[in-house]
């Protein structure tokens, strides 16, 4: 599991994976080259032909390791996708050009052409103008590549060098349908550690890992386990100090769909989100420092992954980055030792259909487990162990999901209570509640699918569940 690890020292701000990418201004156009010279075009044959002119559902499942590039033509059947032996050597996102060059001959093997698919074409061809690509992740274009071909700019021993513009998916989808969701290979993260004491383990099926404090974690799941301090309130004896800790494990998986009604038309429907099961369960402990407005938020890890889909014969490219951290808001009045778990399901996403346009999708099921919740003073405080997920397409965000799971306690008085045992000492009143809010945002680069531009970010709206816990009004 590829692993980078930053130490800081300072709390990090809010929200570090929602800015937008926005994609790079073209450049001028390059001038005319000539024609490429006898004996040097790029001779490639279909692997995978078109399989007739109506539409058909495709299978979407994980890509292999050794994923073939797609491409579709600007007539005939080669408007279809098909599996090509093209390759993307390079490609620079500033100017958006791109060497393609023939895939080498995997070891062991002989590169031959493959015989043309009835439905295609006997003669071989080269990258041409008016040629849509598919690529999984290529040099320069780490999470991946969907560019259509404007201009062929010439050959040399590297390839074909190519201007290219963005495409759309319905582009390469045409009047095909798709539909499924694939787990995401935790081993396949990369993770970028923002506090020191922050420990990770994973499990995939047929090679099981053992977590932090021998906890054995399911098949599929990413773990991270955290403990950091934070301030203290002002004027608070040392005996008060702040701390939380815990952990967040989450499987998650890439929903896709999509339903085409025709190469240059908009699809008749599409989808993409994220979803999954998720774990938590932290504790916070002391007299955390006063927050006034907005809750202070610690990330304590980032994560990135680009798995790839193949919808039939096209690598689609989903770019998920992962955010956990801490959010405290707490009045600075009461002394806390509290303690929550968490186990449910999550879903985000975005869903187009004809004359609805994009709209949102967010749903969770959490239930909470026996919670253990002293509070001491009167005072208030509040506590989430959440993520925020940034899903898109070949570089592109698509949608933005905030998870927080939360813990929240108020007394009037001092109490000392538990939920899962009848002692309860307490002078006042008191009450401990467990939600769950998902909020988030629908970008305008959804367009990614063929769909008409969203004029603006369209929010997801917020799904906000609280259910009581434990409290009372009690004297003893």
């Amino acid at each position: 599991m590829r692993r980078r690890t930053r130490h800081r020292r300072a709390l990090l701000p809010a929200f570090a994976v929602t800015a937008l990418f926005l994609a790079a201004g073209c450049s001028s156009s390059p001038p005319h080259a000539a024609p490429p010279a006898a004996g040097q075009s790029q001779d490639v044959r279909a692997t995978e032909g078109p399989t007739g002119d109506t539409g058909h559902s495709l299978t979407v499942a994980a890509a292999p390791a050794a994923t073939a590039t797609a491409t579709a033509g600007t007539s005939g059947t080669d408007r279809r996708a098909h599996k090509t032996a093209l390759t993307v050597s390079s490609y620079d996102s500033r100017t958006r050009r791109a060497v393609i060059s023939k895939a080498p001959a995997r070891s062991g093997t002989s590169q031959t052409p493959a015989p043309p698919s009835p439905t295609s074409s006997a003669a071989p061809h080269r990258a041409a103008v008016g040629d849509v690509i598919a690529s999984a992740p290529a040099p320069g274009a780490p999470r991946g590549l969907l560019a259509k071909v404007t201009k062929v700019i010439g050959e040399s021993d590297r390839g074909t060098e190519v201007q290219t513009e963005p495409a759309a998916l319905n582009s390469l989808l045409g009047a095909d349908t798709a539909k499924g969701t694939v787990p995401v290979d935790p081993s396949s993260f990369a993770v970028d550690k923002l506090l020191p004491d922050v420990k990770v383990s994973w499990s995939k099926a047929g090679d099981v890992h053992v977590g932090p404090k021998g906890a054995t974690v399911p098949l599929g799941s990413l773990r991270l386990d955290v403990g950091a301090k934070v301030q203290t309130a002002e004027g608070a004896p040392a005996s008060a100090g702040a701390s939380v800790s815990g952990f967040v494990q989450v499987a998650p998986q890439v929903d896709f769909s999509y339903g085409g009604t025709g190469t240059d038309a908009t699809p008749g429907s599409a989808y993409l989100g994220v979803s999954g099961d998720w774990t938590s369960g932290w504790a916070v402990k002391g007299r955390a420092a006063a927050t006034t407005g907005t809750p202070l938020r610690i990330p304590f890890a980032k994560l990135h992954a680009d798995p790839v889909l193949q919808v039939g014969p096209v690598p689609v490219v989903v770019n998920l980055d992962l955010t956990c951290y801490f959010q405290i808001s707490a009045d600075g009045h009461v002394t806390v030792d509290v303690e929550q778990s968490l186990k449910g399901d999550f879903k985000a996403g975005g869903t187009f259909g004809v004359g609805k346009g994009w709209t949102p999708v967010s749903s969770s099921d959490m239930k909470s487990t026996p919670v253990r919740a002293s509070l001491t003073t009167a005072g208030s405080v509040q506590t989430a162990l959440g993520a925020e997920a940034t899903v898109g397409l070949y570089g592109t965000v698509g949608v933005t999901a905030d998870l927080a799971p939360y813990l929240r306690g108020e007394a009037a008085g001092t109490v000392t209570a538990s939920s899962d045992t009848p002692d309860v000492k307490a002078e006042g009143t008191w009450a401990v509640y467990g939600g769950v809010d998902l909020s988030g945002t629908l970008r305008i680069q959804l367009s990614i699918f063929g769909t008409p531009v969203l004029q603006r970010s369209v929010p997801l709206g917020s799904l906000h569940r609280e259910w009581k816990l434990a409290g009372g009004s009690l004297s003893s």
